[in-house]
């Protein structure tokens, strides 16, 4: 496998499966590795779609980790797109994962709605001309909804899910009010929430959301997730994320 400049190869800790990244762009962190652990309960032989891939790393997970039957991984930007196909490649997953180089406001281009059982979406968390703004132009990209906005990525996904196709994604809670509405406007009702600390004396940092497309209204608060104890270690539950039991 050709290793290109500024590039690294990464254990993901999990049956062998490893990740190319370029330290120069963007690489995931632990809200993927978090997404796939919440959305791991996806049925059997379902066909999935992975909107803004990235590196791949979440669709690689989850067809380790699911039975999922197929997961599309779909990336406007080129170079991501083509990291993210090796990646496919270094971990001889092509039977599982395809990765497809476009905007997902395109989607509608290549499938038809109701195409789609999963529908799983890590997105950028700031919106255009907020926040810090970061030194290179991909690592904006990934952050900053400039190609897509939130709206965009609950209204492809509705359009994308079958009737009770499930909607995982991972986000900022400073946006959950715009999340949850966004999500039933577009017929994806919220079933389950769980917020995630770094400790238990800090604000949450991120937000787990499950929805259902055409679902009756009832949302689970799942128990606080922590990241780290009171004495600066992983939790008990991050080490089995992780798989560091």
């Amino acid at each position: 496998m050709e290793i290109k400049e500024n590039e690294r190869i990464d254990d993901l800790q999990f049956k062998g499966l490893k990740i190319i990244q370029n330290t120069k762009n963007f690489c995931f962190g632990v809200d993927s590795i978090l997404l796939t652990d919440f959305a791991k309960k996806i049925k059997n032989g379902c066909e999935a779609l992975d909107l803004g891939t990235g590196t791949g790393v979440i669709a690689i997970l989850l067809a380790a980790k699911t039975g999922l039957k197929h997961i599309i991984g779909v990336e406007k930007q080129e170079e991501m797109a083509e990291l993210a196909t090796r990646n496919v490649k270094l971990n001889n997953l092509e039977n599982k994962i395809e990765i497809v180089n476009t905007d997902i406001l395109d989607l509608c281009k290549l499938y038809p709605n109701d195409s789609f059982d999963v529908v799983v979406t890590n997105p950028p968390y700031k919106k255009k001309d907020t926040g810090v703004i970061n030194q290179t132009e991909k690592k904006y990209l990934a952050r900053h909804e400039l190609t897509a906005t939130l709206k965009d990525f609950i209204k492809v996904s509705k359009n994308m899910l079958k009737e009770k196709g499930e909607f995982y994604m991972v986000h900022k809670p400073e946006r959950l009010v715009d999340i949850l509405s966004l999500m039933r406007t577009n017929n994806l009702e919220p079933k389950e929430l769980r917020f995630v600390f770094s400790n238990v004396n800090k604000e949450p940092s991120l937000v787990l959301v499950k929805g259902v497309k055409s679902a009756k209204p009832f949302l689970k608060i799942e128990k606080n997730l922590y990241i780290y104890d009171e004495n600066g270690n992983y939790t008990e539950e991050i080490n089995k994320i992780y798989n560091r039991e």
